[in-house]
């Protein structure tokens, strides 16, 4: 790691220019600023106090470029808005100045001043005032920092290779990185493998499907199936991260002649096909996979060898063990999807009734490749039914004073249940005009180009619409007969409705992926109160992480149709790809410092450093501070007993001698 070279870092006698800008009338309107430059220019090491309307304007800019030359300026103070807003493009404006960027401090007296007491002008100059002083007498004490040069792994890890995660490699593969992308189950694609057509175009999801498979044709692209992340060290541009591949004990040789699974003497719950039939021990996935290779089930597999007797490839190799694989990245972007909500017993009728199935098994029955061939059937007895009842919000939009025993509460929208169960409506009534389709719902959110469309088509179709209210859910009965009847008053004409149905389908929502809680732990990522990742700022970052370097696609984020998840996973392919093409980073070094003289390696800063950017020096029984993954927070430096480790640009002297300048003001009131 090179550190890069700065213009001005001799120590000298502190000049100080003071900036107070006007904002229009946003500080102006409050605050006093030709009282608050008066103030300025007679405080210690001030030789130059100035206003100006706009102070981030090309003239409030040449303003200070031009007082750094003319009063030979070594700091620079501006009061105006909060630094989170400018303080970059000040630090800019001085450096090209040819000082230090990190001679230049900041007094909020707009956030922190004339926007809370807009009505006390007098009190709010006084606290402009206070805030001025304090800044200059930090920035007294600044010194000049250097910028930290590392290099970069010209690579990437792309964690999921569902539609996010394919997308998000593709891309950075074809701006010419190489891309390591994991999957956890042994094929990929993720939920649109499992769907029948997608919306609002009706296009089938296999042809999709392989339009992924296509993109993995791409060289610089290394597919590992069955694999999950089980480590990462490192930080941006330079992550180590281990790849544990779980053995398929089948080998490419394959020719998928079923002969191992037809002699299979397992059958368990077929999964893929959200259980509504069986499979074997070894088996193929679903007819389309990819990879194309069957898988052995090691949790169900007895090992009978029955498979090994009629396999002649000899390709079945039931000793095979997991393997793992170190690989270093320079970034990393995490697509882990979403997985769908699974009813308790008995709500909505589910587990309680067979002929209560989810949206997702729909999907499965309505694929000509499902379990039923494409047939619409009721699983209780295989016959058609007659009358369909689709109802919404299941596991989403939850009120937590009716589902008070559930210690999850998805009180969000999961935004693609309503297009989904529109589409599923539509498809029956166009393929089955004689059969009565009823939609309960609570709101219909078809929102996206080309979904209202859908929803009117529906409607035109002859399908019956009912709205229910927020606390009054349908219920789900069965009469003497055994049949389902569906209880639910009607929103708008106020009417209890009893509707005998054969099929009740609930069009479940989004819940975070299980694997979710793995990859947070491993990558250190926070979660949003509803559990899918959090994003660093959802208008200004809406792609990056609280770490650097690794970066959100798709579902993972939270609910969203495939439009807006092939959208964000080429955005978070885009911004992965900026460090690797740039091949080295600029860093700024406003990071922890360990004085070794002071140290007693106590190491109590290693246990609360929430980033693990620092570690013991077992030789020395000191600490080191791994400068890019520090992140400035200083919680190190407030637990350290004696003082031994400081944070550059926010050591103790500078903020204690703001506050002695506060104190004195207080005095002297």
């Amino acid at each position: 790691m090179k550190k890069a070279k700065e213009k001005k870092e001799e120590k000298e006698e502190p000049r100080i220019g003071v900036f107070t800008c006007y904002c229009g009338s946003n500080i102006a309107g409050v605050v006093d600023c030709e009282k608050v430059r008066e103030y300025a220019e007679k405080l210690p090491h001030v030789v130059c106090s100035k206003t100006n309307m706009y102070m981030c304007s090309d003239p409030g800019r040449n303003l200070i470029k031009e007082s750094i030359k003319e009063y030979d300026l070594n700091r620079v103070v501006v009061a105006s808005c909060s630094p989170r807003m400018h303080e970059p493009t000040f630090k800019r404006v001085i450096e090209e100045a040819g000082l230090n960027p990190y001679l230049f401090e900041m007094a909020n007296i707009r956030e922190h001043d004339s926007w809370v007491h807009s009505k006390s002008p007098h009190e709010a100059t006084e606290k402009a005032n206070d805030l001025v002083k304090m800044a200059v007498a930090k920035a007294a004490l600044l010194e000049p920092l250097e910028k930290i040069e590392s290099p970069v792994t010209q690579s990437a890890l792309v964690i999921g290779a569902g539609t996010a995660g394919i997308t998000a490699a593709y891309d950075i593969a074809e701006s010419g990185f190489p891309v390591f992308l994991i999957e956890k189950e042994f094929y990929i694609g993720g939920k649109l493998a499992q769907l029948n057509k997608v919306f609002p175009h009706e296009k089938s999801a296999l042809d999709l499907h392989g339009e992924l498979v296509n993109k993995l044709s791409n060289p610089k692209i290394q597919l590992f199936t069955g694999s999950t992340v089980s480590h990462v060290t490192g930080y941006i541009g330079n992550f180590q991260a281990t790849i544990v591949t779980q053995p398929r004990c089948v080998d490419e040789s394959c020719n998928l002649c079923g002969e191992c699974s037809k002699v299979c003497l397992v059958s368990v719950p077929n999964e893929f096909n959200q259980n509504l039939d069986t499979r074997k021990a070894i088996y193929l996935p679903f007819p389309e996979c990819f990879p194309q290779q069957y898988v052995i089930d090691f949790d169900n597999c007895t090992k009978c060898g029955e498979c090994l007797k009629v396999c002649d490839k000899n390709c079945i190799h039931l000793e095979d063990e997991p393997t793992e694989r170190e690989v270093n990245i320079g970034t990393i972007v995490v697509a882990t999807g979403f997985d769908t909500y699974n009813p308790d017993p008995g709500e909505f009728g589910y587990a309680t009734f067979e002929d209560v199935i989810t949206s997702m098994q729909l999907e499965r029955m309505m694929n000509p490749n499902g379990p039923t061939r494409g047939k619409l059937i009721n699983p209780s007895n295989f016959a058609s039914p007659n009358t369909v009842v689709f109802i919404s919000c299941v596991g989403s939009r939850q009120s937590p004073e009716l589902f008070p025993e559930k210690e999850q509460i998805n009180q969000y929208c999961s935004r693609t249940c309503c297009s989904l169960m529109i589409k599923d409506a539509s498809l029956i009534k166009e393929k089955f005009p004689e059969k009565e389709i009823f939609v309960l719902y609570r709101d219909i959110r078809t929102f996206g180009k080309g979904q209202e469309k859908l929803y009117r088509k529906c409607r035109e179709l002859g399908v019956n619409f009912v709205r229910y209210g927020e606390k009054e859910l349908p219920k789900i009965v069965s009469d003497e007969h055994g049949n389902l009847i569906v209880g639910v008053k009607d929103h708008l004409f106020n009417v209890f409705m009893e509707i005998q149905t054969d099929l009740v389908v609930l069009a479940t929502g989004a819940v975070p992926a299980a694997y979710m809680e793995d990859v947070c732990s491993i990558l250190r990522l926070s979660k949003s109160p509803d559990g899918f990742l959090q994003e660093a700022h959802p208008k200004l970052a809406p792609f990056d992480t609280f770490s650097e370097g690794i970066y959100i696609a798709g579902a993972a984020q939270g609910p969203k149709d495939l439009t807006d998840t092939s959208n964000q996973a080429s955005a978070a392919a885009s911004r992965a790809t900026i460090p690797l093409a740039k091949g080295k980073l600029l860093m700024d070094l406003v990071t922890a410092k360990v004085n070794e003289d002071l140290c007693i390696g106590c190491f109590k800063c290693v246990e609360v450093c929430p980033y693990q950017a620092i570690e013991k020096d077992e030789v020395k029984g000191k600490v080191n501070v791994i400068d890019a993954k520090c992140k400035a927070c200083g919680i190190c430096s407030g637990k350290c007993p004696v003082g031994a480790i400081q944070l550059r640009h926010f050591k103790d002297d500078q903020i204690i001698n703001m506050i002695d300048g506060l104190l004195a003001v207080l005095e002297r009131g």
